[in-house]
This record gives structure tokens, C-alpha cells and sequence, in this order.
């Protein structure tokens, strides 16, 4: 008998030392004692983050080793192994790590569910060398994004040969709703307010929407959880437009929860050269502002910012012909029709654009597993279009347009095991207003849109080295328009019979009209990553987007004065719809690294705009476009290697091709980017004042796929109209640019870095036209500039 109680004794012992409900607390402090609030604490398999005061606790943990890994963004991590008997308190000293600085990312997935996607990144240093240029430009650093261009200053850009409103632009956690409808209107952000900024290759960052087509855009802010108080000054001086732009922020954050961030930027810069001449008419300006703040509790934050960004933009003189004869002479002899002096004068036609985004947001964590964030944005954003008028009407805009946008997001993440899902709704209110004192009528009519998204995404981890992911979303979408159209307009485009309930009024030689369109769409995403060993990830994932005709698409009547073209809409268009297959391949070595990405996009109702005509109207003569649609096939592969060469020297080379096809027409797509190719050699020494020597050549080969949409027209010789053939279609030839750019980085006094730059970008001063510049039938590209950056971080 007392056998078996000792027995039983044992056995409940046992089960009470390997079962018993250990607590681990402790705080998670700098070298100096500062208290690191946010700390990520792992030990076993439960996370927690410390609070304000770097404190932290875990409860429920079995005896036995177990391993404990903290982690804080800035700071060297600890990954070590505790041998748990009973409660323990555990405290922590990170050492600040000077490599772990804030980093501008460009990858091809968000910070979301989506793991099927192989992120790329850009280190913070390329954001401050693109810090005289735009959001388009930054982003050409990753292979299988171009840029759309209008000139030197608009720069859309391009994602596996799509653009537009196919790539929408999340500028922290807010869609920006900017009439990014036309190919010249150019996404209203200042580069140099991102901390991080992600390009998603496809539709699968489905809690942003389900109409990216092409891709993502994802711009986060810097944000600072530490005590701490940094800032950051940057001048850019530039030798092509003589001019610059200077940029300022501070960030700080204390003890007490509160952290706030505000920057400045302005640029100023005249007229650009081409090699031989002046691009007249082509500077440009900008005053931009954004900042917030944030209190973080123990277990929530509550934050609000605001941005605004103002600029005005020269268009091209020579792009706005008189008559017929220059337009043809321009396209024809490639010597622009007006070529004056330098100036910092900007004239009409010109762009002046204000958008202001507001917002507040608010985020609870339930626990180290669940949490719910609610936020409310406002953007305004107004655009003035001012073409060459007569008299007093100069100075008034020849388009004037106000878009209003309300929004709610409300979304919940939630942890379970190996599951990570994530769910949410959006809604949002949009209004349209085209001010009728302009004295022309509107491109952009008078619209009210209301949409109502929701969403959901699952991933599941099946091992440590395969991961599966997969989401729904459904959007709910209407417009209505109130448009005036030219009763000859409207038996032209065949409307009279379909669209007639549209008709509520008459007015001279116009109908009075009120469109209304409805749309239910739904959108998908799947894929997996596999890793192998020896460094080998395998990544594959298919996506369904659909998009909905924007404004522009469904609603454009009229000369684009800022583009110098007649654009005209189509009612007639119905909602697109891609599916989009992409497979990444990734090997590294020790010294190499190689990643393949072949793609294809297949598109229902493609829509795009085709040049069919030119219209001489009483401002002169200009090329008409117009929206169409067809069934498409986008195929390509991007490819990007890294090699290490030695300590001080490596390689970096990246190839993309897109091939576009019409399948409807059996013909090749209009502006889709042709092969490209890029290499750069680095050399870097440490010893030097961290020395930095770059060499890249840049290689745009012909495009030869192209559609042709060439016409007859007649123009004036010798006093008779003679018919010609008007070449819009013909690809200009390839070119290799050569650019160079060298830092060197010094210490000036406390704990303020100094770093001077000096780059030339186009060292050759070639002269080329490129495929995917709306101007390329007016001007050249810019010429050689020399640019000179002082950096200061204090």
C-alpha cells in the first residue's frame, strides 16, 4: 500500500514540475536605461510587446528550456535559451544597432496576409538620392516597373505594362483619390515624406481594394515608438532646370506614449534642356507639408495626420500646336514648334494642383493575437488646367475640378496557432465638382460615387518551410453624373437608342444628361511560398481583379489642355476583369543571387485610349484619342541578380519584358513598355569616409510590337490641302543612358552626420525620345544634369 501512494506521489510531482503555470516578467530597456516601448517578446510560442514603460509579462509557461527571442526595429536583437524552473523576471539591454536605420522598402507584397509574394527592398539611401525627383522615379529601381511620362515632371508608374487606375497608390493606409484618371495626372505625394514604401506585383493586396490590375503602390510613414528626438534636412542642387529642392523633418517620441513627425519640403526649378535646346515651358514648383501624432496606451493607439501637397506644373509650349501643318511638322521633322530662352517663368499651359488628406485612426489590441483598427480619412483635392487664352480669360483655368472623398476602414486581424486571418469593410463617398466659371465645358463632368467593399484573407502555415495563402473580396460601386453632350455627339457615338433615359433636359444644340452606372464585383487572391533548402524559395500565386470604368474612361468630351489632346469617353464600357498568374523563383548563394518572375495577365474589356484622328477646333489643332476596349494578354518575366564580388565591389542587373497582345484585333498593345535592361557596378570603402562610386547604364531597347493607329489628314502646301499620313504609331529608336552617382559620408559635430553627394545622370548628354513620354511627338528628353545633395542627420 505505501508502495502505491509513493507511487501516485511521484507521479503527481511529476505532472506538477512539468505542467506547472510559470510567469516570466521583466522590462526591456536601451543601454542608457530609456524604456523601449513596443519591445516584441517571444518566449516559446507566446508574443507580447512591452508597454510604455518597456515592461512586459507572460504567463502560462511549462518548465524546462525554453527559448526567449526580443526584438526592437533600431536595435540589435536577443536570442537565447532559459532553463525555467518557476517565476522568473528576466530584464533586457538592447544595443542600438547604427545598420538597422528606418528603410524605404519597395517589395512585391504589403505588410499583410499575402505570403505568396517574394518581397524586394530599396535601402533608405535611394529614397534620399531620389529626393529632387517623384514617386515614378523611385520606383523604376525595381525590375518590372517603368514610368508613363508627360514631359520631365508627370511620372505615372508603369507595373507589368499597366498604369493608371490599375495601380492604386495607398499613401498611409489612405487610397489616394487624386484624378489619377488621365495619363498626365501624376500621383500627388512628396517621396520625401515615406518610411517604407511596397509595390504589390498584382491584385493580392485585397484590403486595399480589388481593382489593382496592375499592382500596388503601399507608402507608410516613418513612426517613432522610442524616446527619442532625430531629424533629417536634405538640398538637391541640379544643373538641368538650375534649380533644387530642400527638405526638412523631425520625429520625436518620449516615455509617456506621445510621438509626433512633421516634414517640409519645397522645389523650384525652371525651364529643362534637351541636348541643343530649351524645353520651353517646362519647370515646375512644389510646397508640401505633412505631419502627426500619435499616444499610445497600454493597450491601444490613437493617431491623426495631415498632408498637403501643392505644385504647379509647366506643360511643354511646343505640345499645344496652332493648326494642323505644326502638328504634322512636330511628328513629322522632330524639331519642336517653340523653342525660347531659358526662364523660371512658368505660362500656360500649366497644371496647379492642391490635395489634402486628413485622418484619424484608432487601434485596440485585445490581446498579443488580436486586434481591431478603425480609421477615418478626407481628401480634397483640386486641379486647375490653364490652356493659352484670349484677353482676360488667361488667367482664368480652362478646367477647374474639386474632388471630395469621405472613407471608413474598419479591420480585424486575429492569430490562431498556425492561422493568421484577417478581415474588414470599407466605404466611402466621393464627390465630383467642374466649376462651370471656367467658360468651357468640362472634361470631367459633375459626379456623386458611392462604394462599399469587404474583405477577407487566411493564411496557414503547414510547416516551417510552406506557407499557403488565399482572400475574397466583394465591392459594391455607383455613379451618377450629371453632362451636358453636343446632340451631334451623342448620334455619333451611337447613344441615342441605348442611353435615351439618360436624357432629362435640352438646351440649345445639347442634351442634358444623367448617366448612372452600377457595379458588384468580386475580386480573389491564392498562392503559396515554398522553401527549400540551400536557399531556394519557390513562390506562386493567381489573382482575380476587376475595375470598374473611372470617370475619365466613361465621361471625357473635350480637349486635355494639359496633355494638348481631344479625349473622348465611351458609355458603352463595361467593368474589366483580369486573372493574373506570377511565379517567382529565388537562389541565393554566399557571394550570388538570382530571381526569376515570369507573369501572365490575362484582361476581359481591356480599356485603353487609341489615337484614331486629329480635330481642328478654335484653339487649334490637336490629335483626338479615344477609350475602347478589347480582350488582352500581357505576358513577360523580370529578372534581378546580385552579385558580391569582393568586399568593395559588387554588380546589380535587372532585365524586364512585357509582351502585350490584342487578342480581340489579333494586334499588339499601345504603350507597353519595351525590353529593358539596367547594370551597375558599385565600389564602396568603408575606410574612405564610407566612400561610394556607382556606375549604371541604362539599355530601352525599340519597341517593335506596336498597334498601327496611323491616319490620313489633310494640310496646307503651296495654298492646297495635301493628304498625308499622319505616323502617331511608330516607336522612336532604342538608347543606353550612362548615369553616375558618388557620396561620401562625414562626422560635423555632436551626433550630426553630414553626407555630400554629387551625381550625373545621362553623362553622354544623349538625345533620345522614349516610347512611354505623351511629348515624345513635340520634344527630346532631358539632357545631361549634374546634381550636387547635402544630407544631414542630426
Amino acid at each position: 500500500m505505501q508502495t502505491k501512494i509513493y507511487i501516485v506521489f511521484c507521479f503527481c510531482l511529476f505532472c506538477t514540475l512539468s505542467f506547472a503555470q510559470n510567469t516570466v516578467s521583466g522590462k526591456i530597456t536601451t543601454l542608457g536605461g530609456i524604456p523601449l516601448s513596443g519591445s516584441h517578446i517571444h518566449i516559446g510560442k507566446k508574443t507580447v510587446s512591452s508597454d510604455a514603460a518597456g515592461n512586459y509579462v507572460i504567463k502560462k509557461l511549462p518548465v524546462g528550456n525554453i527559448k526567449v527571442f526580443v526584438s526592437y526595429v533600431g536595435y540589435k536583437s536577443v536570442d537565447t535559451l532559459v532553463n525555467l524552473s518557476g517565476d522568473q523576471v528576466l530584464n533586457f539591454t538592447l544595443k542600438e544597432n547604427a545598420d538597422q536605420l528606418q528603410e524605404v522598402v519597395i517589395r512585391q507584397k504589403a505588410n499583410t496576409l499575402n505570403k505568396s509574394l517574394l518581397e524586394q527592398k530599396i535601402k533608405t539611401e535611394t529614397i534620399e538620392k531620389f529626393s529632387n525627383q517623384t514617386l515614378g522615379d523611385i520606383l523604376k529601381e525595381v525590375a518590372g516597373v517603368s514610368s508613363l511620362k508627360t514631359g520631365s515632371s508627370v511620372v505615372k508608374p508603369v507595373i507589368n505594362g499597366l498604369f493608371g487606375s490599375r495601380v492604386p497608390v495607398i499613401n498611409n493606409n489612405v487610397r489616394l483619390e487624386d484624378q489619377e484618371w488621365g495619363t498626365e495626372h501624376a500621383p500627388n505625394f512628396d517621396i520625401n515624406a515615406a518610411g517604407k514604401i511596397t509595390v504589390i506585383k498584382g491584385a493580392s493586396g485585397l484590403q486595399y481594394g480589388g481593382d489593382a490590375v496592375g499592382g500596388l503602390v503601399i507608402i507608410e510613414p516613418i513612426s517613432v515608438k522610442r524616446d527619442t528626438l532625430f531629424g533629417k534636412t536634405i538640398l538637391n542642387l541640379a544643373s538641368n532646370g538650375r534649380g533644387g529642392s530642400v527638405s526638412t523633418s523631425l520625429h520625436k517620441g518620449n516615455d509617456k506614449g506621445w510621438s509626433w513627425n512633421a516634414l517640409g519640403t519645397f522645389k523650384y526649378s525652371g525651364d529643362k534642356e534637351a541636348p541643343g535646346y530649351v524645353l520651353s515651358n517646362s519647370g515646375n514648383r512644389e510646397a508640401n507639408f505633412s505631419g502627426d501624432v500619435k499616444f499610445t496606451g497600454k493597450k491601444y493607439d490613437i493617431s491623426g495626420y495631415y498632408s498637403l501637397y501643392n505644385t504647379t506644373i509647366g506643360i511643354l509650349s511646343a505640345s499645344h500646336t496652332g493648326n494642323v501643318n505644326d502638328l504634322y511638322n512636330s511628328i513629322t521633322n522632330k524639331i519642336p514648334s517653340v523653342v525660347n530662352d531659358f526662364t523660371y517663368t512658368i505660362k500656360n499651359p500649366k497644371q496647379k494642383v492642391q490635395h489634402h488628406l486628413a485622418k484619424l485612426n484608432y487601434n485596440y489590441y485585445f490581446d498579443e493575437t488580436a486586434s481591431l483598427a478603425v480609421q477615418y480619412s478626407f481628401q480634397f483635392n483640386k486641379r486647375l488646367e490653364f490652356d493659352v487664352r484670349r484677353g482676360g480669360f488667361n488667367d482664368i483655368a480652362a478646367l477647374d475640378l474639386e474632388l471630395t472623398t469621405n472613407a471608413v476602414n474598419v479591420d480585424f486581424k486575429k492569430t490562431v496557432h498556425d492561422w493568421t486571418l484577417k478581415t474588414g469593410f470599407s466605404t466611402s463617398f466621393q464627390n465630383n465638382f467642374a466649376n462651370p466659371a471656367t467658360g468651357i465645358k468640362p472634361l470631367i463632368p459633375n459626379f456623386d460615387r458611392i462604394e462599399f467593399g469587404t474583405y477577407a484573407i487566411a493564411s496557414y502555415d503547414l510547416s516551417d518551410s510552406f506557407s499557403v495563402d488565399a482572400g475574397l473580396r466583394y465591392d459594391f460601386s455607383r455613379v451618377d453624373a450629371t453632362k451636358f453632350y453636343l446632340k451631334s455627339r451623342w448620334e455619333e457615338r451611337g447613344y441615342a437608342t441605348e442611353f435615351a433615359d439618360f436624357i432629362v433636359g435640352e438646351q440649345g444644340n445639347q442634351w442634358l444628361t444623367k448617366p448612372s452606372f452600377t457595379f458588384h464585383n468580386i475580386s480573389a487572391s491564392a498562392g503559396f511560398h515554398k522553401e527549400f533548402e540551400a536557399d531556394l524559395n519557390w513562390y506562386s500565386n493567381i489573382s482575380l481583379a476587376t475595375r470598374n470604368p473611372n470617370p475619365s474612361e466613361f465621361f471625357s468630351d473635350g480637349l486635355h489642355h494639359s496633355t494638348g489632346i481631344i479625349e473622348l469617353g465611351d458609355l458603352v464600357l463595361d467593368k474589366e476583369q483580369a486573372i493574373k498568374l506570377s511565379t517567382t523563383l529565388q537562389k541565393k548563394w554566399n557571394a550570388f543571387s538570382v530571381e526569376v518572375n515570369p507573369f501572365i495577365n490575362s484582361i476581359r474589356n481591356f480599356m485603353f485610349l487609341r489615337p484614331i484622328d486629329f480635330e481642328t477646333t478654335t484653339r487649334g489643332a490637336f490629335p483626338v484619342w479615344e477609350y475602347q476596349q478589347t480582350n488582352a494578354r500581357l505576358a513577360g518575366v523580370d529578372v534581378q541578380t546580385h552579385w558580391k564580388i569582393s568586399k568593395q565591389w559588387q554588380h546589380d542587373f535587372t532585365l524586364a519584358y512585357v509582351n502585350g497582345k490584342d487578342i480581340s484585333n489579333k494586334e499588339s498593345l499601345i504603350d507597353i513598355p519595351p525590353l529593358n535592361l539596367s547594370n551597375k557596378i558599385q565600389f564602396l570603402n568603408r575606410e574612405w569616409h564610407d566612400l561610394k562610386l556607382e556606375l549604371k547604364s541604362e539599355i530601352v531597347l525599340r519597341q517593335n510590337q506596336f498597334p498601327d493607329n496611323n491616319f490620313i489628314a489633310n494640310i496646307i502646301k503651296n495654298n492646297e490641302l495635301v493628304p498625308v499620313l499622319v505616323d502617331i504609331s511608330t516607336p522612336p529608336p532604342g538608347y543606353q543612358l550612362l548615369h553616375f552617382y558618388s557620396e561620401m559620408r562625414f562626422k560635423t559635430f555632436g551626433k550630426t552626420n553630414a553626407t555630400i553627394a554629387f551625381s550625373v545622370q545621362n553623362i553622354l548628354n544623349t538625345t533620345y525620345r522614349d516610347y512611354l513620354n505623351r511629348q515624345r511627338f513635340f520634344a527630346d528628353e532631358m539632357g545631361r544634369n549634374f546634381q550636387i545633395q547635402l544630407k544631414f542627420n542630426y
